[in-house]
This record gives C-alpha cells, structure tokens and sequence, in this order.
C-alpha cells in the first residue's frame, strides 16, 4: 500500500521530470499533462483575485509560458511544480515575479491565433459549449443551466466538441508541429 506522502512524492517525480524534458525541447505532452493538471486551478485563481474572464485566461497563458522559457531553472528539491506555477501566477498579479518576463513570444501568439481558429471552425453548438468551459470557467452543470439543455446533451457536445478541435489542430499542423502545446 502507498502512503499519501509517497503517492505526492512521486508525482512530484513524475512532475519535475515533465518540466525537465520541456527544458530538453519537448515542451507538447510535457505542457499539456501540466495544463490539465493545473490549468483550471490557475483559472479559478485568476477569477478569484482578477474578476475577469479575459484576464485569468491570459494569467494561465503566462503562467505556462514562464514555466516553459524558464524550465531549465526548475529545481524540484525547491518546491513542487504546483506551487511554481502558482508563485508565478501571484508574480504577475503582483508584478512581483522572480522570473524574467520575456517580450512578444510569437509561437505563443501564433498558437493562440491557431486555436482561436479551430475553435471558429467548429459547429456553433460544439464551440459555444467549449468557450464557455474555457473562457468562463463554467462546469457541465452550469453551462446546462446557462443554455437550458440537459447535462448529457452537454457532455456529449464537450465530448464531440474536444474531439473536432483536436482534429481542426492537427488539420492545421499545430499538433504534428507543437503537440499539444496549443491546446
């Protein structure tokens, strides 16, 4: 049996390994298996200090990017993954980050541009479903309340929906390219 600390202390592991080979040039599964890890926690964060939508989409956005210009630097012994990322998101709230911010990072830009695109490129009920998930952090519950359909008919719009947008990315080279970055 595997004690709770053990259980942390190998995903911590496993976590650090993932920043390192981001360090090493592989920043598409390493950055996606982070995302879905942290990525609506940092959201729910951003909601909570910042209030708006926009702005916790664009502080998750950061926060990955940092993690990823500055993954050499990572030092596991100093602190797990999570909590890296969620000093950097207090940082750029604060504008009190110890990492470098570096300007104008233009696979950034294209990825978003990228996924702006695959998501227009969808169905209207698919893409309504996922920018409401993504954008305004709503649950399957919620989003079912907000459009007054069943919480099946949202799954399975999610579940559809996740599967087209992969699709329109690799379509668009962003998968073959960057993995899975751009999600």
């Amino acid at each position: 049996m595997v004690s709770l600390a053990d259980a942390g202390g190998q995903i911590a592991a496993e976590e650090a390994r993932l920043v390192s080979q981001m360090a090493a040039g592989d920043a598409g599964a390493p950055v996606a298996e982070l995302y879905r890890r942290y990525g609506r926690r940092l959201y729910r964060l951003g909601m909570q200090l910042l209030g708006d939508s926009v702005q916790a989409g664009e502080l998750v956005q950061d926060c990955f990017v940092q993690l990823w210009q500055n993954a050499g630097s990572f030092d596991g012994s100093q602190g797990s993954v999570g909590g890296y990322l969620f000093a950097i998101a207090r940082g750029s709230i604060t504008g009190e980050t110890g990492v470098p911010p570096e300007a104008g990072d233009i696979d950034q830009i294209l990825d978003s541009l990228v996924v702006h695109e695959a998501l227009d490129a969808l169905s209207p009920a698919h893409g309504e479903v996922l920018r409401l998930a993504q954008h305004e952090g709503l649950t399957q519950s919620q989003i079912a309340e907000r459009l007054g359909l069943p919480l099946g008919t949202v799954k399975t719009r999610m579940f559809y929906g996740m599967q087209a947008l992969r699709s329109a990315l690799a379509e668009r080279g962003a998968l073959a390219e960057r993995g899975s970055r751009a999600l």
